[in-house]
């Protein structure tokens, strides 16, 4: 058996789709068939069903899911003892994140630089699934988070709550509610301004948060045009000319003190609940040596929560259930 192979099945058994699968990995499709079929000799049972439209587990492949990601865990951890041992203390620690993270981020890696100097850390940007992913197999150590985790295959992880983050409505510049003398603004006073909206598929959480929100002020948000990326967004909402109403859209606070723009305004909410949280995606189990003081640098940053450990052993009551996502970030 060669890890190549358990590590093709893993992903295939995350994607149960071979082409899926074989794009994640950057080979050819017909590489990971003949690897998992010469598993499955080598086994002595079949892995995956193949035989209905979609690919599917067999009992023993779903029996073998939880021993494979064991084994890749381990052999992680194997490259991480020789890494240290051969880098003398230096460790580098895989952090997998997604923008609009903004001064958080900034005080989590100036934390961890006095707590643990001797540690570098590789920050590594991919989809929320992705991430999540590669925290299962041991290829990240550990990832941030917005929103719900999409599909299965995260019962080994553990979400810590890290810190909420309000979420502020970008409009025009030249719009009524941007010279307001209050400086905020309330959903109800966007009721007739289009929204620029991520779609529901690309980041659900999100799309139920700014859309329930806007049922509870009493109105359904007019659905506006959607653009391939937030700078076009911005762009769009501060085009001249045009309605006087233009357009509206959402981000986080956090992220919109790094966004020069005079074209738009960025106007806190008023209304209740117009905040998310930001979560750290950990393994459940055997956590990577390093991690402790990442945690730490997280719960010493300004709102942070309080639910590890100081040494970073986690707290078995702590919730598992992270928060909704951020349209700056249609990944999360």
């Amino acid at each position: 058996m060669e890890l190549r192979q358990v590590r093709y099945f893993v992903m295939v058994a995350q994607e149960l789709h071979f082409g899926r699968a074989a794009e994640r990995l950057h080979i050819v499709q017909s590489a990971v068939s003949q690897q998992i079929r010469r598993l499955e000799r080598e086994l002595g049972t079949e892995l995956f069903d193949r035989s209905a439209r979609q690919v599917r587990l067999t009992a023993a492949g779903t029996r073998f899911l939880p021993e494979a990601r064991a084994l890749l865990v381990a052999e992680e951890r194997a490259r991480a003892v020789v890494a240290e041992l051969t880098a003398g203390r230096t460790r580098t620690l895989r952090l997998g994140t997604s923008t609009g993270l903004g001064a958080h981020l900034d005080r989590v890696l100036d934390a961890l630089a006095q707590l643990a100097p001797e540690t570098a850390v590789e920050l590594v940007a991919a989809r929320a699934r992705e991430r999540l992913a590669r925290v299962v197999t041991g290829d990240l150590d550990a990832a941030f988070l917005r929103g719900d985790p999409d599909g299965g295959g995260h019962d080994g992880l553990r979400f810590v709550p890290l810190w909420q983050d309000p979420l502020v409505a970008v409009v025009p510049a030249r719009h009524p509610l941007a010279s307001a003398a209050a400086d905020t603004v309330a959903l109800a006073d966007l009721a007739k301004v289009p929204l620029v909206l991520t779609g529901r598929r690309t980041n659900r959480a999100l799309v139920d948060l700014v859309v329930g929100a806007c049922h509870d002020a009493g109105f359904t948000p007019v659905p506006g045009p959607r653009y391939g990326s937030l700078d076009d967004t911005l762009t769009a909402i501060g085009a001249p000319g045009g309605a006087t109403e233009g357009l509206w859209t959402v981000v986080y606070a956090a992220h919109a003190a790094r966004l020069s723009t005079p074209r738009v305004a960025f106007l806190p909410f008023r209304d209740p609940g117009m905040e998310l949280t930001t979560s750290l995606a950990v393994r459940r189990t055997d956590p990577p040596t390093g991690l402790a003081p990442l945690l730490a640098a997280c719960t010493s940053a300004p709102d942070g929560h309080r639910d590890a450990a100081p040494d970073g052993h986690w707290n078995a009551a702590m919730p598992s259930e992270p928060e909704r996502g951020s349209p700056s970030d249609p990944e999360r």
